[in-house]
């Protein structure tokens, strides 16, 4: 079904689901229904009047395509050729995330419990056509959001993907993940340095982020995760498939929600893959080429025993 300003609402069983195609093709809303508690957001739920603004860093969860994060400088040169990319966020010195988050998607299908969405790019500033998908498919339990990138265009170009979330962070919440690395940045974020997890950050035993603040991009990555909020009565176990195999935690001072983010590169890969680094993650499509993965969201009873 479709609520006014043409957001699609998915339901399965206690599941809801909403989503704005318009709005950068972002959840504004992933939501638990109980019969004898109150309902559940398990994502940060979109602030009052994103939507209308369009802004797709005040709601739910975004796409990022064709890459994640920064590119350091706004610039790289990828086969000979240069490229110059203007900045696109606020306050924001390096063009960041790519274009899905910043433009209407097209919805090719959707029905009770699941919808299609698609994001055609012509060459312009990032001179590689390419179209994106996202798929959203609830089932009793969990959220499965399927993304791919498919090369339009006619050159080989460079290519990520990943899901911006936004969780909830009440007092008590804990991270854990199976993370064996980070990389440690400048002031712009930029990463410089990678380093192993400092104890502070030992997420693989899992840690609580009530005073955590931190912007980084950890390696390592085994595609799964868990989020507990103490006294909600669930826990949410993030599982992701293969090129998601980086993630960005960012927690900011003060603020009610952090955010885990499933990506297939490290920051600012495509320079950093050009000087030799390995274990980027930075991936190349050929004309007609396509990757892609899943991410599953799936809603678990807070007592169950630790691990994943």
């Amino acid at each position: 079904m479709a609520e006014p300003g043409s957001t699609i609402v998915l339901r399965h069983g206690p599941l809801e689901c909403a989503i704005s195609p318009e709005c950068g093709g972002s959840i504004t809303r992933l939501m638990l229904h109980r019969d004898d508690l109150p309902p559940l957001h398990l994502m940060r739920p979109a602030q009052p009047g994103a939507i209308d603004r369009c802004e797709a860093a005040d709601l739910s969860c975004h796409p990022l395509v064709p890459f994640s994060n920064r590119i350091a400088g706004s610039h790289f040169v990828f086969r000979g050729r240069a490229v110059n990319l203007p900045p696109n966020a606020p306050f924001i010195a390096d063009v960041i995330h790519g274009h899905g988050w910043q433009a209407p998607w097209t919805v090719s299908g959707h029905g009770d419990s699941a919808a299609m969405l698609t994001f055609d790019y012509a060459a312009g500033t990032w001179p590689y056509a390419y179209k994106a998908t996202q798929r959203f498919e609830l089932a009793d339990d969990r959220l499965t959001l399927t993304m791919e990138l498919l090369n339009t265009g006619d050159l080989p170009m460079p290519a990520g993907l990943g899901l911006h979330p936004y969780f909830p962070k009440p007092i008590g919440t804990r991270l854990t993940a199976d993370l064996d690395g980070v990389w440690l940045g400048d002031e712009g974020h930029i990463p410089t340095e990678r380093v192993p997890l400092p104890l502070a950050w030992d997420f693989p035993c899992g840690i609580t982020l009530d005073e955590v603040v931190l912007d980084n991009n950890f390696t390592g990555w085994n595609g799964r995760a868990r989020i507990e909020w103490p006294g909600s009565g669930a826990s949410l176990r993030i599982e992701a498939t293969p090129p998601f195999r980086h993630a960005v935690v960012y927690v900011p001072h003060n603020q009610d929600y952090f955010c885990f983010e499933p990506v297939s590169h490290m920051t600012d890969a495509v320079n950093r893959a050009a000087a030799g680094e390995r274990g980027t993650g930075f991936a190349e499509l050929a004309p007609g080429a396509s990757f892609g993965g899943s991410v599953t969201f799936a809603v678990e009873p807070a007592d169950r025993s630790s691990g994943y």
